[in-house]
């Protein structure tokens, strides 16, 4: 199971976490009775355990199908339409997947941004190879993937024909309504759901995350076991678990002035992960004027660059380092070198993961002297299960620490004002009254 350690953090007691007793309890109430704000989207607290099981195995299926005929699948979603998915495969088969040749197919993400070049030098890597799309959208509007599934959708069919490329593309959408849904009925494309229930940053652990995850070899099966076995845990203990610990931390270190919480790990894989924990964190809590600013380090490569910051900057933030305990048993080992010119010889003998133990700790004690204090999150290691609970361990301790906040966890109601803004400035009917005042500000700049 997941674990967490603060007993480094100064000047804190028991008696602080004492003081968020009654929010903690009310919160507790929420998570396990379903009855607080947004419940209406906390169907993810029980997903692994009551899986739609014809569901998954057609994604099972689907991913086969994709694996065998395939070289490339472009996964075009944006937010948590593809965030977790991408985090999941980046660190269970590293950001260089696609290289390595693994016999998985590479898998590519498009229409999260408004980057023609990434488009294009994507589609120039498909090239002599055989590709297939999953469109991920709950409405099929939202603008970034909308513009990007309209060219690839027209990539494919200038390809294959509009029959084969209609088989070779995968809509994971509402499963009544929607502009892509009824796209998808239209042109024959196998649909997979993303419940009523569950918000884009819950939904790794759906069709949403599940089918890129299986495309590119992950074990999806110990993915969903780990959260379940994670779920479990967490309902069967006390008030003073690790997951709701964690969650009252963050409440406490926000209510001393602590405006920014930094994820840290010493794994450059797991840089996703902190992508994902961003969007995870910043959504659910940063309403009503409230909220940690959620941030995320791959130490030790930023020590040398924000290491200054956080060592003797604005006393701002404080850390939760996320550590798999498990080694790596491939750990490179540092050879001996008779010339020592590098004066490295004390090292010999030594794994590369054994000096990064050393650089954590190292750093943690530097940067408590400094006064940025920092949290351990201890889970296995690099194993799908292991990742599995991690994610649901998070989910967990954001929906808690939220209501401890006393805000809606599941709502993000500021997204929005951005949208309202550009489609009156591209023309979009509808939204013609705010583009005059709009160009006024403009002009101002």
């Amino acid at each position: 199971m997941v674990n967490f350690r603060y007993k480094q953090f100064e000047n804190l007691s028991e008696s602080d976490f004492k003081a968020f007793d009654d929010r903690l309890v009310q919160a507790d109430k929420y998570f396990r009775e379903k009855n607080g704000p947004g419940n209406d989207f906390l169907g993810w607290r029980d997903l692994g355990v009551r899986p739609d099981g014809e569901e998954y195995a057609r994604i099972k299926a689907c991913a086969e199908r994709i694996r065998a005929n395939s070289d490339v699948l472009i996964v075009v979603g944006i937010g948590g339409s593809y965030l977790g998915a991408r985090a999941v495969i980046e660190y269970l088969k590293t950001p260089y997947h696609n290289q390595l040749k693994d016999g998985n197919p590479e898998v590519y993400f498009l229409g999260n941004s408004f980057s023609g070049g990434e488009l294009n030098a994507i589609l120039s890597l498909c090239e002599g190879k055989r590709v297939s799309l999953n469109v991920i959208s709950k409405s099929g509007t939202t603008t970034e993937s909308a513009v990007a599934f309209r060219i690839l959708r027209e990539y494919m069919e200038k390809r294959y024909g509009r029959k084969e490329a209609a088989e070779r593309t995968v809509a994971t959408t509402d499963a009544n309504r929607g502009a892509l849904l009824s796209l998808a009925k239209q042109e024959g494309y196998e649909c997979f759901v993303i419940p009523d229930d569950v918000g884009g940053r819950f939904s790794v652990l759906t069709a949403v995350g599940l089918l890129p995850a299986a495309v590119a070899g992950v074990d999806t099966d110990a993915l969903l076991q780990g959260a379940i076995d994670q779920r479990e845990s967490i309902m069967n203990a006390g008030l003073d678990n690790p997951c709701y610990r964690y969650a009252v931390l963050r409440n406490i270190m926000l209510s001393r002035g602590k405006t920014n919480e930094l994820l840290v790990s010493y794994d450059p894989d797991f840089r996703f992960m902190g992508e994902w924990y961003k969007q995870l964190l910043g959504e659910s809590e940063g309403k009503d004027k409230k909220g940690l600013f959620p941030a995320s380090v791959t130490y030790s490569s930023d020590l040398h660059s924000l290491g200054q910051f956080v060592q003797d900057g604005s006393p701002i933030m404080f850390e939760t380092i996320v550590r798999a305990v498990n080694p790596d048993p491939k750990s490179p080992v540092i050879p001996f070198d008779e010339a020592n010119g590098d004066g490295l010889n004390f090292l010999a003998g030594v794994t590369m993961d054994e000096i990064n133990e050393k650089a954590m700790l190292g750093t943690l004690l530097a940067h408590r002297d400094g006064g940025t204090d920092s949290a351990i999150i201890d889970f296995g290691g690099k194993d799908a299960y292991s990742l599995g609970e991690l994610i649901y361990f998070f989910f967990a301790a954001c929906a808690v620490s939220g209501y401890i906040l006393q805000v809606n966890p599941f709502d993000q109601p500021g997204v929005e004002a951005y949208k309202k803004n550009m489609f009156a400035l591209l023309g979009k009917p509808g939204y013609e009254e705010g583009k005059a005042e709009l160009m006024e500000k403009i002009a101002s700049i």
